[in-house]
């Protein structure tokens, strides 16, 4: 299976050039140091109309890896999360459960997680420290929820070994 990955910045100071794309180049090169080829990257600002509009995109007709940053948090403009569910056609919570569980800010991050046709969504913090913690915590997954997406694992169920769940005295 070939790993691809787009990313998506959500910023406003970003989108309007007042500040430099700190967080999407870091995750790139992580991405691609673990064998994903990044095909894009974008820029919106924050809100859910412009998100969720980016997120359809980049998402028709794509089987991989979307991560975004930024617009995780509490500020009123961070509505990364919202447009992600108005998106996704199943949540994967576990990702983002897993990913808050790294640092001690990790439960201020309000990312979600799950998918939508072929491709995988996930959202990381606008911090270029939280960012790169959330998808570390979540990297030795990826390869897998990606080929089971795309059905290239099937369902397997442990072997009958034999032996009793009866608890004897």
């Amino acid at each position: 299976m070939t790993l691809v990955a787009k990313i998506l910045t959500v910023s406003d100071s970003v989108a309007a050039k007042e500040s430099e794309d700190q967080t999407g180049p870091l995750l790139g090169a992580r991405l691609e140091e673990a064998g994903y080829q990044v095909i894009e990257r974008r820029v919106v600002p924050d809100g859910i109309e412009s998100v969720a509009s980016a997120l359809r995109e980049l998402s028709s007709e794509f089987a991989g890896l979307i991560v975004t940053t930024g617009g995780t948090g509490f500020s009123p403009r961070d509505l990364t999360p919202e447009a992600t569910l108005q998106v996704l056609e199943r949540e994967s919570p576990g990702f983002g459960e897993v990913m808050r569980a790294t640092h001690i800010l990790g439960p201020l991050s309000r990312g979600r997680s799950g998918t939508v046709g072929q491709s995988l969504i996930v959202n990381t913090p606008g911090s270029p420290t939280g960012a790169l913690e959330s998808l570390e915590a979540v990297l030795d997954l990826l390869d897998h929820a990606l080929a089971t997406l795309h059905g290239e694992v099937g369902h397997h169920h442990p072997p009958e070994i034999g032996g009793s769940t009866a608890i004897s005295s």
